[in-house]
């Protein structure tokens, strides 16, 4: 007889009409994993002093709704295993089935924690077309706000089994995680993804958790005063964008009877400030006629036009074929049957941008393909503009945005999950907060802190999923946002039971979104592994800093972490160490590796070392420093208001 558990479950305990029926919160359905082992609560709501029972696993449980209709069930924990249901009676039904009881994942973050396997469909089809693992079941957290305080259940969501029908909405970097997890424990894995792109770390921490935060404390006050709140969007003038004319538009630009007249040559791929369009906000249409082959001809044609910023809108011998919104996404559209045909065809693309460069992002796919064949796309294009938008005549009053409030998404996103026991912790988020990280050393702590309260145990595992390298190289020395962000999430392994996965050499210089989703997962599943799952001699960080000494012109760095060993990857010199003296200007190192875990620096312009910096760059791209397990050493300095080694209590 398999042996199952429960867990505390949240609920939405808003009144109870007088006839009300017994009702359960989302996460309490159909495929659902509780975590394996715990003691389970079962909590819902039904007409006020209602009988309830709940039928499971041969026992039957009973109890009453109070006066408020609030009622709950206490179950003893259960091993785990899967295949179970449960029957809840009142004056109505429910039978929840396929019930699965494993570990428990909770996955938040922004927008690298959101994309999902669709996203990266062409990078891992193999992944895709194998992924049947129905014991690892996805719950994804539609966006919600709230400024109010704490919400008791999600409006809708459901639990859904990674099958081929359903992977594709997975998150990427949860869903190799579970994967991972699951071929080592065979155990059922539940991820419970709540994350939302472009939102910053103060709108996921809880009111109780910005205890030392004086100043976000008013903010969280001011924001539930309705009046305010809603004074702010009064105060938001309409978008004069909104009344430019686009001569594209009027004169139809995209279609066939068009006769173009006064464009002017642009390369695809660039930035249309780059070639000739100085600080130009607006409309900017592109052109091309392309040559196609007769057996393409009728045929539907897969498109891939790279990534453009912002917004586009494709056009094919007249025909919208596609149109995407906002940067980010890369652009995959398909031509449908008919569409082309042998010889010319007119492709032309409208794209708008507000601010900083618009165009077309450099090194990224521009081609179409049918099968093995393709054609390219890159090189040489006509523009001609179609509307320019005025300057911002003052900033005014910015726009309250709910989402980047504080509180906003702990009270909607994470508040209804409290009741769920969970195995652990994954974060991936950072980004929002690069343009002033120096916070981020106070507010990350503040984070863990705060849900390991609201889930009663200060030692649940928290793993974070360092930044990789993003934006352009500088080959000199130079200070970083990006790396400061990093190095606050390197802080927070002063806190037990926390890991950071080093993704220093999975970025894109070009894509704060990088598809290398895979290998992100997998690093934070060694972390979970050696944390969560007792797995004491498994190597799951790259090497870490444990002292540094001087020695004559010389600095020498000792690592942990090393494994067998320090590597270069490469089999070159170790690349992006600096040192600098006590005027702390830094100039490039030579590094020698000197036995299992050390490294001499020396410099010829630094005759008296006495600080030095690791990978502090934003995209200090070709690292090649490693251990012998292939994994990566985290930029680091020792040059710090608070320098010195980084003890974490679990190390």
């Amino acid at each position: 007889m398999k042996i199952l558990r429960l867990l505390v479950l949240p609920l939405l305990y808003a009144a109870v009409p007088l006839h009300a029926q017994i009702r359960l919160p989302k996460l309490i359905s159909d495929h659902m994993v509780l975590q394996r082992d715990q003691p389970l609560t079962i909590r819902g709501s039904a007409s006020p002093k209602e009988r309830v029972s709940l039928q499971f696993d041969q026992k039957t449980y009973k109890t009453s709704a109070d006066a408020d209709g609030k009622w709950e069930m206490s179950l003893p924990p259960h091993a785990a295993g899967t295949g179970y249901s449960m029957v809840l009676k009142g004056r109505n039904e429910i039978r929840i089935t396929d019930i699965a009881f494993g570990d428990v994942w909770l996955c938040s973050g922004q927008s690298n924690m959101v994309i999902n396997m669709e996203r990266v469909k062409e990078r891992y089809p193999k992944e895709i077309a194998s992924a049947d693992y129905p014991e690892i079941r996805n719950f994804f957290v539609p966006t919600l706000t709230d400024l109010n305080g704490p919400a008791g259940d999600f409006p809708k969501g459901r639990w859904e089994t990674a099958v081929p029908e359903n992977i594709l909405g997975f998150g990427a970097v949860a869903y190799f995680f579970a994967r991972e997890i699951y071929e080592k424990h065979k155990v059922p894995i539940g991820i419970i993804n709540s994350s939302v792109g472009g939102t910053p770390i103060e709108a996921w921490i809880s009111e109780g958790g910005f205890t030392d935060f004086e100043d976000i404390r008013k903010t969280i006050m001011q924001n539930k005063d309705t009046s305010y709140v809603h004074a702010w969007a009064r105060n938001v003038d309409a978008n004069p964008q909104e009344r430019v004319t686009d001569a594209g538009r009027t004169e139809h630009w995209e279609g066939n009877s068009y006769q173009p007249k006064g464009w002017r040559n642009f390369n695809i791929p660039g930035y249309w400030e780059d070639q000739g369009l100085k600080a130009l906000d607006g409309v900017v249409w592109f052109r091309k006629s392309i040559e196609v082959p007769p057996h393409w001809a009728g045929k539907a044609v897969k498109l891939y036009m790279g990534r453009i910023v912002d917004a586009d809108e494709m056009y094919v011998n007249g025909r919208k074929v596609g149109n995407i919104t906002y940067q980010y996404p890369p652009r995959r559209y398909e031509i449908p049957a008919g569409l082309l045909k042998a010889g010319h065809n007119s492709f032309v693309v409208r794209v708008t941008n507000t601010s900083g460069k618009g165009g077309f992002v450099p090194d990224k796919p521009y081609f179409m393909t049918i099968g093995s064949d393709t054609i390219d796309l890159k090189g040489t294009w006509q523009y001609k503009v179609g509307a320019v938008f005025p300057a911002a005549q003052s900033p005014g009053k910015p726009r309250l945005v709910q989402q980047n409030q504080p509180t906003a998404l702990y009270n909607a996103m994470v508040a209804p999950i409290l009741s769920l026991k969970i195995k652990g912790f994954l974060w991936y988020q950072g980004e929002s907060n690069t343009g002033n990280p120096e916070p981020y050393n106070a507010l990350l702590p503040a984070l863990i802190r705060d849900w390991r309260k609201h889930w009663h145990d200060d030692r649940l595992p928290f793993l974070v999923a360092q930044l990789p390298n993003f934006q352009d190289i500088d080959y000199t020395p130079a200070e970083s946002n990006i790396a400061l962000l990093r190095e606050a999430q390197n802080k927070a392994l002063t806190l037990p039971n926390t890991a950071v996965a080093v993704t220093i050499d999975l970025g894109e210089w070009n894509d704060i979104h990088p598809l290398n989703k895979k290998d992100i997962g997998k690093r934070l599943a060694l972390a979970a592994r050696h944390l969560a799952y007792g797995e004491k001699d498994i190597v799951y960080s790259g090497p870490a800093l444990k002292s540094h000494s001087i020695e004559n012109d010389k600095m020498i760095l000792t690592f942990d972490h090393v494994d067998k060993g320090i590597v270069a990857s490469d089999g070159e010199a170790l690349r992006w160490f600096a040192l600098a003296g006590d005027d702390r200007k830094f100039f490039w190192a030579e590094a020698e590796i000197l036995g299992k875990d050390r490294i001499a620096l020396r410099s010829g312009q630094v005759k008296s070392p006495k600080y030095v910096r690791y990978a502090w760059q934003d995209n200090p791209e070709g690292v090649n420093f490693y251990n012998a397990a292939g994994l990566p050493a985290s930029p680091f300095r020792t040059d710090g208001q608070d320098s010195g080694t980084l003890k974490a209590e679990n190390r």
